[in-house]
């Protein structure tokens, strides 16, 4: 490490990779995370859709072509693991492997490639699902619904805690068989099945949280059926009144439409129907009006279950912006520095918003390197599509325009959103980030001078206070920009020297 800024040397002991590699009834896959424990990112992320589950319907087994596929990926994988540097791998089996009855022996082989291949139980595998809901939407309350290939989980989240849970055989790969009877008949299936283990029980009416492959997919249809203006399917919302036209679109669409949606796996085109009728069919016997995907899941729940308290508790969303800032910032991180220093602005901001704005003050240096002219535009990008977790798309446009605007965009046109944010929360957005603007005009992008400063409210102005000493910070560029905020506000501003 000679030779290493301090700032760096802290960084470079943070890139921490670990990786699942998650055995499906669908698919087999391996994805590496790096980053910050408590918002790790995706560095690689690969699926064989080897169809371990294709035959548990017909005869019970593992078909072999099915399995030879599934462990050359898993080969692939423990290689590429190790070449990755990966400190920490899991690998865990589901479904599939657990119904089959040759399981044992696809385990066997598993372990001859060098990997130590876990069996989940049905509980534990709705568990891990629905503590991966937690990690990425910590306040969460209601029911993780997992939908594999071989079955389906339910778990009860609320306070951060799993509650019961239960396991159903009623994966996308065995509902055409048990749809064959019609709709009526199918979704008295599944209720009888879901009653016998005492469900919904006393969370009738619960928030649903959909999570696995063939969830994603039917969300992605509606996100092509609404034409959404930020299609990001994590914290997607779904109402029970958009169950009709997701059945309807699932039968009139041939599989070729469907596979040609952008982002839509191919593999899940097929299913989107079953998968439709089947989330018909809960949401009937839960009564539930509303729905959230969660594009975080099991193998996010696994890599959270391994962490301590303490780290569980932290913010996904700051976790991963402070990483990011720090990773792509000039100097020393100073983004709550800075937070801290236009904090006095936005007093009236409610905690949600001001957590908001803290993470668009953790990332208000990344984009110094990109073309000026197009920093706005790099801004906005990162707010809108980076891979933040704990925020749903209105948060992601409000961090967007703030970091478009400290980026130079204030006057620029910035992207409709439809419905997604009001007028009002738009202009505040701006607000943030021509406030981050001052201060990194102000202080040229380091931690003392917002130290030596302060930025105050009142009395119908915008007063900007120096220490002294530092009354040379001052100058027409900080003029303009302060001035810029004033208006933004429909106020005057003033310098002046800070009380002693």
């Amino acid at each position: 490490m000679a030779g290493l800024a301090p700032e760096s040397y802290v960084l470079k002991q943070k890139l921490h990779r670990s990786a699942v590699i998650d055995i499906g009834s669908n698919s087999v896959r391996l994805v590496v995370y790096e980053g910050p424990p408590r918002a790790p990112a995706t560095i690689f992320n690969e699926k064989i859709p080897a169809g371990l589950g294709r035959g548990l319907a017909s005869d019970g087994l593992i078909a072999p072509d099915d399995a030879q596929r599934g462990l050359r990926a898993l080969r692939r994988y423990a290689l590429l693991a190790r070449q990755m540097g990966v400190k920490d791998l899991q690998c865990v089996a589901t479904a599939a492997v657990r119904d089959a009855s040759n399981g044992p022996e696809f385990m066997q082989r598993a372990a001859d490639a060098g990997l130590d291949l876990r069996l989940l139980s049905g509980q534990e595998e709705a568990e891990a699902s629905a503590y991966g809901v937690i990690a990425a939407i910590p306040d969460a309350c209601g029911i993780a619904v997992d939908l594999g290939g071989g079955s389906l989980e339910l778990a009860e989240i609320n306070n951060g805690r799993v509650g019961r849970r239960a396991s159903f055989p009623l994966g996308v790969l065995r509902l055409p068989q048990m749809r064959d009877k019609g709709p009526p008949h199918f979704e008295r299936s599944v209720r009888r099945m879901l009653r016998a283990e005492g469900w919904p029980g006393d969370l009738k009416g619960a928030h649903l949280y959909l999570v696995g492959g063939s969830w994603r997919a039917l969300s992605r249809l509606d996100l092509e059926l609404t034409k959404k203006p930020l299609a990001v399917l994590d914290q997607h919302h779904l109402h029970r009144s958009a169950l009709g036209r997701l059945l309807r679109a699932a039968k009139r669409m041939s599989v070729e439409e469907l596979q040609a949606i952008p982002g839509m796996a191919s593999n899940r085109a097929a299913s989107i129907g079953d998968a439709a009728a089947l989330l018909s069919a809960l949401v009937h016997i839960i009564d539930t009006q509303d729905m959230t995907v969660s594009s975080s899941g099991l193998r996010e729940g696994l890599l959270y279950l391994a962490l301590d308290e303490r780290t569980r508790a932290q913010d996904p969303l700051i976790e991963a912006a402070q990483f990011e800032g720090r990773r792509l910032s000039r100097f020393s991180m100073h983004g709550r520095t800075l937070a801290n220093w236009i904090a006095p602005l936005f007093l009236e901001d409610d905690p949600a918003d001001a957590r908001i704005r803290l993470a668009a003050c953790l990332l208000s240096d990344v984009a110094w390197s990109a073309n000026p002219d197009f920093r706005s535009e790099r801004g906005a990008e990162i707010g809108l599509h980076g891979n933040w977790r704990g925020i749903d798309s209105r948060g992601r446009v409000m961090l967007a325009r703030a970091l478009h605007a400290g980026f130079g965009g204030a006057d620029a046109e910035f992207p409709a959103m439809g419905d997604l944010v009001t007028n009002d929360e738009l202009t505040q957005a701006k607000r943030w980030g021509l406030a981050i603007r001052l201060g990194q005009r102000l202080s040229g992008g380091l931690e003392q001078p917002l130290l030596a400063s302060a930025l105050r409210l009142a009395d119908g102005q915008i007063v900007l206070e120096l220490s002294h000493g530092w009354h040379d910070l001052a100058g027409e560029a900080v003029d303009r920009r302060l001035k810029t905020v004033a208006q933004a506000f429909g106020v005057k501003w003033k310098v002046q020297d800070m009380p002693a």
